[in-house]
Parts: structure tokens; C-alpha cells; sequence
């Protein structure tokens, strides 16, 4: 009997390692192909070894019209909305998470049905309104579409990061004589550090990788971030640069990665809280 339940255990084991393979496969496969035909001066679709390493493949796409002014666009963009984002988010999850009322379920139920509408639903009267307020073709009215557009998941995330902090460091400021926005920001924020890294991290690579809204609501070339021109690969009656398109996903990704690398600390650092309460 023991054999058998030994037997039967070592059988699912290896059917759960086998199947988390598959799925490692599945993602390490395309990262593969992007980096291997990035030094591949014949790249196509197959993922194989180069024919011979070169770096021509960087070297064409490196250039002010290419990459480096679709990459300062997208930090302009991803950078300036994000920093919108997690501000607003703080300022509206601090009420919700430390004071009660009737309406604050309703609210964080709206703000969490309004993550799931699809952006291509609404783009249509976002553009008519864009076009009646003259906000279209401009980086700051693309800046405010971008979060409000993350707004309502990023309130949601920071109000349960929020509900974390005891209540009981900001009572103690209190006493001292500090106000609600000076304890947000000298007790609050910094001991949710990983709750704001994590909203910091989410809001970023959402707007990073989003085709859709910039190439809506911005008309001039000169304006586009790279996750719209690099759609200029993708060439008439198929031809791609399949290359020369690795190479620039290998540059595009580089700041995220980065962004990631920078706050990782903070991400698994956890909560500052340790004997912070006691008695």
C-alpha cells in the first residue's frame, strides 16, 4: 500500500514538472528567438542559431528616427502618466482606506467595473472629446488619458496596500500635531514602499506596451512612442525586418526591465512594520 501512494505521489510530481516545462517552454521560446535573431544577420521566423553573430542589426536600428526619439516619447509619456498615477491613486485610496462610509464599497466597486471596460469601447468618444477640448495630437492630453486610464485599478491596489499600515503610527503623529496629508507622506507612504513600488511597476508596463491609445490620439510622427513605430518593421506585402525587429525589442524592453531591477529591493522587501506596534 505505502508503494503504491509512493508510486502514485512520484507519477503526479513528474507530471507537474513535466507540465511546468511545457509552460516554461512556452515563455522561454519567443525570448529565444528575439535574442537570437537579433545577432542573426538572415533572421526569419525560426528559432535557431544564427548563421553568423553581427551587430548590424543594432546598428541600423539605432538612430534619432528609429529608436532613440520613439524612446524618449514613451519615457515622456509612461513616465509623466505614471507619476500622475500613483499621486492620484495615493491621495484618493488614503480617505477610503482610513475613513468609513456608506458609499466607499460603492465606490471601489465602480472604480474596479471601470478597469474592465475595453479601451477600444471607449476610444471613440475619447477621441470626439479630445478633438472638442484640443487636446488631441498633444503629449499631455495623451499624459492624462494614460492615467485615467490606470486610475481606477491603481486606487484599488494602493487602498489595499493602505489598509496594511496600522492605524495607530498616524494617531501617534497626530498627538504630535501632524496633519492627515503630513502623516500620509511621513508615515503612510514610506512604510508601503513595496505597495507603491508594485503600483509604480503595473501602471508603467501597462502604458509601456499600449499600441492603441498613442497611435489614436497622436497625428504627428515626430510624437509617436516606440510601441507605435515599432510597427514601421512590419513592411508591404509582408516583408519584416525580422532583425532588425529583434534588435529594437531588445531596446524597447530595457527600461522596463531596468525599472524592475531598480525597485526590486523594495518589491520583496515587505512591509517596514516589525515593532513598530506594540502595547
Amino acid at each position: 500500500m505505502a508503494r503504491t501512494l509512493a508510486s502514485r505521489s512520484t507519477t503526479r510530481r513528474l507530471a507537474a514538472d513535466a507540465g511546468l516545462l511545457v509552460v516554461a517552454a512556452a515563455f522561454v521560446l519567443p525570448l529565444a528567438w528575439v535574442v537570437l535573431s537579433a545577432l542573426d544577420p538572415h533572421a526569419n521566423l525560426r528559432v535557431k542559431a544564427p548563421d553568423g553573430l553581427t551587430l548590424d542589426n543594432f546598428d541600423a536600428i539605432l538612430t534619432p528616427e528609429i529608436t532613440f526619439t520613439p524612446l524618449l516619447n514613451s519615457l515622456i509619456l509612461c513616465g509623466g502618466a505614471t507619476l500622475l498615477t500613483v499621486v492620484c491613486a495615493a491621495l484618493a485610496a488614503y480617505p477610503l482606506s482610513r475613513f468609513r462610509s456608506r458609499f466607499n464599497r460603492p465606490f471601489l466597486l465602480t472604480i474596479l467595473f471601470a478597469t474592465s471596460l475595453p479601451i477600444t469601447a471607449i476610444m471613440v468618444p475619447v477621441y470626439a472629446l479630445f478633438v472638442q477640448v484640443d487636446l488631441i495630437d498633444t503629449m499631455h492630453g495623451t499624459v492624462f488619458f494614460f492615467a485615467a486610464s490606470q486610475l481606477p485599478f491603481a486606487i484599488w491596489l494602493m487602498k489595499n496596500f493602505m489598509d496594511g499600515v496600522p492605524r495607530e503610527l498616524e494617531e501617534a503623529a497626530w498627538t504630535d500635531g501632524a496633519s492627515a496629508p503630513q502623516s500620509l507622506i511621513r508615515i503612510v507612504l514610506p512604510l508601503m514602499g513595496p505597495g507603491v513600488a508594485v503600483v509604480t511597476v503595473f501602471s508603467f508596463v501597462m502604458m509601456w506596451g499600449n499600441f492603441f491609445v498613442p497611435f489614436m490620439l497622436l497625428l504627428t510622427p515626430g510624437q509617436m512612442p516606440a510601441s507605435v513605430s515599432i510597427n514601421d518593421f512590419f513592411g508591404n506585402r509582408g516583408m519584416v525586418a525580422y532583425g532588425q525587429l529583434a534588435a529594437f525589442s531588445i531596446v524597447y524592453s530595457t527600461p522596463v526591465i531596468l525599472l524592475y531591477v531598480l525597485i526590486a529591493r523594495r518589491l520583496g522587501g515587505g512591509f517596514a512594520l516589525g515593532g513598530a506596534v506594540k502595547g
